[in-house]
């Protein structure tokens, strides 16, 4: 074959094999690059896009705001909301983002109810695993979040792995479908791919009956 063919079918398998790996290159970590929709659910303020903080938001009240945003009375999935912008809020102040990660370790210890301490866990421990995926963004070719305190990241997740403290909640609120979408993510994330198939069958059933779980459930796929 003439050496202009073999170069220009070249061209052709490497453009081909370029396209057909662009959504896997594209596809960022789970649990900051799909906004959760809350149907209109109160959070943290927040721009256009899953990457862009309202600039007029004042970030010293953080913590005291996301706290506020966690009563007992709001649904796991504007809690994951909140604490995905807690998380890319926080992480650009390393002395914040210590702060909110132990906030959120007081609840565990100061709940004194079942309820209470299994949405306590949750919110600890999904708040690591953003973070863990903070630092993952960090590798990713595609647009990040900014700036990060990648020293304070490092000491939030020395901590323990989040993962943990959302399998405690479970043991409390094993029915919990939206804890177990929230779990399923979380195996996305880490690559347990069994965890997250035992995980994401739990979520979808329970979404037949959770309208707000139905809302996001195509998120574990």
């Amino acid at each position: 074959m003439h050496r202009t063919c073999i170069h220009t079918l070249l061209r052709i398998a490497l453009l081909v094999a370029t396209l057909a790996a662009a959504p896997a290159a594209l596809a960022g970590p789970p649990l900051l690059c799909d906004p959760f929709d809350t149907a209109g659910a109160a959070s943290l303020p927040w721009g256009d896009g899953w990457n862009r903080a309202h600039n007029g938001y004042d970030t010293r009240g953080l913590v005291e705001d996301t706290r506020a945003l966690l009563t007992p009375q709001v649904p796991v999935i504007a809690r994951m909301e909140t604490l995905r912008r807690a998380a890319i809020y926080a992480s650009a102040n390393g002395d914040q983002l210590r702060r909110l990660a132990a906030a959120l370790e007081a609840r565990v210890a100061a709940a004194t109810d079942p309820r209470s301490r299994a949405l306590a866990l949750f919110d600890a421990g999904y708040f690591a695993e953003t973070v863990q995926d903070i630092a993952r963004l960090q590798g990713y070719d595609m647009p990040g979040i900014g700036k990060v305190d990648a020293a304070a990241l490092d000491a939030v997740l020395a901590r323990g792995e989040g993962s943990t403290r959302i399998a405690d909640a479970l043991r409390l609120q094993p029915g919990d479908a939206s804890m177990r979408f929230a779990a399923a993510l979380v195996a996305k994330a880490d690559a347990r791919h069994a965890d997250r198939v035992i995980h994401a069958r739990a979520a979808r059933t329970g979404a037949r009956n959770d309208r707000l779980l139905a809302l996001n459930i195509r998120q574990i796929d």
